[in-house]
């Protein structure tokens, strides 16, 4: 299969292109396309034989449910047994946006794309190429981040090539995403909704609009018999090839700890990379330290993890070891991604 990529922003000849994705979604194919979290790779979410595509083409598997996306509020009462009064609530405040909610499926929604669950994942993303996509395609898109899976997720169409190139017939184009870490999703199925993922809107940020919100404690579980209830709580993701670990503690201590553990490594002929600030990069004596930005910048951080984890995979490094990104804000987002990059390899110093 050949795999076109179609560069977005020339007014001319945008549309075209989004159309000719959009045939290929309705016609039962897979197209690749920008939402303002990640990459996408979409197929119309009730069409099971499309959504069969989507766990082949990522090698994902079929028991991890997929996201619909959507383009107008309607669309959610087209799938949902019901609507929660808590779901109108949140999607007045966040969509279009970052939220996944998960609510009861009807029998619209087949159990291809739910992952035999019989809740159903769904979102609005904020982006023009991607509810343009979803409006001319006539359907609801399922996607899940456009790489392979475990991957880290592709936050340019540059990655998306790397991971699915002759698996996808169409990648849209549109330059680097704007948040660069998944949606935040959260079950409103419980008594008390529930935090399956972290993600831009904060626990903080649901609880203004809807009132109490619990965070799931378990949001990866290692128990290979729980059926995950939302996408990525199960199995490990975002892993670069090399090994990974996260070295927790005071900001001396830690890099004290790198450096050492750093200097084990190169003594075997590894090469050594390190995640680090634009605090502390030049402290560490990694063959390649990478920096994730100011640590006040959360969304900057954010924005970089991804292509980082990428980088390191490019430039051939055996080992990785990261500093700890944890915080009450997006933080908790980015420290959720880095533990199951690192199958929870943690040092604490």
């Amino acid at each position: 299969m050949e795999t076109k990529i179609y560069k977005m922003g020339n007014r001319a000849t945008e549309g075209a292109m989004i159309g000719e994705a959009a045939r290929v979604i309705r016609e039962g194919g897979l197209a690749a396309f920008p939402t303002e979290t990640v990459y996408g790779l979409g197929a119309d979410a009730l069409n099971p034989e499309a959504a069969r595509k989507i766990y082949a083409a990522k090698g994902r598997p079929s028991d991890n449910p997929l996201i619909v996306h959507i383009a107008d509020m309607e669309h959610l009462s087209e799938i949902a047994k019901d609507v929660p009064d808590q779901a109108k609530k949140l999607a007045e405040a966040f969509w279009p946006g970052p939220l996944t909610m998960i609510v009861n499926k009807n029998e619209k929604v087949p159990d291809e794309t739910t992952g035999g669950m019989q809740t159903v994942a769904v979102r609005m993303p904020n982006h023009p190429v991607a509810l343009e996509l979803i409006r001319k395609s006539g359907c609801l898109i399922a996607a899940p981040s456009a790489n392979t899976s475990g991957r880290p997720s592709p936050t340019l169409a540059e990655h998306v090539a790397e991971d699915l190139d002759g698996k996808v017939p169409v990648i849209l184009d549109a330059g680097e995403v704007g948040i660069g870490i998944e949606s935040t999703i959260i079950d409103l199925t419980e008594a008390i909704p529930m935090i399956l993922r972290p993600g831009y809107v904060t626990k903080r940020m649901l609880e203004e609009v809807i009132g109490p919100v619990r965070t799931d404690p378990g949001m990866i579980s290692e128990d290979s018999s729980v059926k995950p209830k939302a996408p990525g709580m199960k199995y490990r993701h975002y892993a670069p090839k090399a090994d990974l670990i996260i070295v927790d503690g005071e900001k001396k201590a830690v890099i004290d700890k790198i450096n050492a553990l750093t200097a084990c490594m190169q003594t075997k002929g590894m090469r050594v990379g390190v995640i680090g600030t634009d605090e502390t990069a030049a402290h560490y004596t990694g063959d390649v330290v990478l920096s994730m930005g100011a640590r006040e910048d959360e969304d900057a951080i954010a924005r970089r993890l991804y292509r980082i984890l990428r980088e390191f995979d490019e430039r051939e490094i055996h080992v990785i070891y990261s500093e700890s990104f944890d915080s009450p804000g997006i933080g908790q987002a980015v420290m959720n991604r880095l533990l199951k990059a690192a199958g929870h390899q943690v040092c604490v110093v």
